[in-house]
């Protein structure tokens, strides 16, 4: 069950967000890194994936 997490938090300052709280260690990190996740997920459900440009 390994889903790619930028299927469901798609903004680039959510994405820098879930890496920094995901490399923290202790229960109250962790419970917040959860809660981010639910909150994110919730929030960008309705956005678009965003498309990379190559130069």
């Amino acid at each position: 069950m390994s889903k790619d997490i930028t299927n469901y938090i798609k903004t680039e300052c959510g994405l820098s967000e879930y890496y920094l709280l995901k490399a923290r260690k202790g229960f109250f990190n962790k419970l917040r890194f959860y809660w981010f996740v639910a909150i994110a997920t919730v929030r960008d459900l309705p956005k678009k994936k965003p498309e990379f440009k190559d130069n």
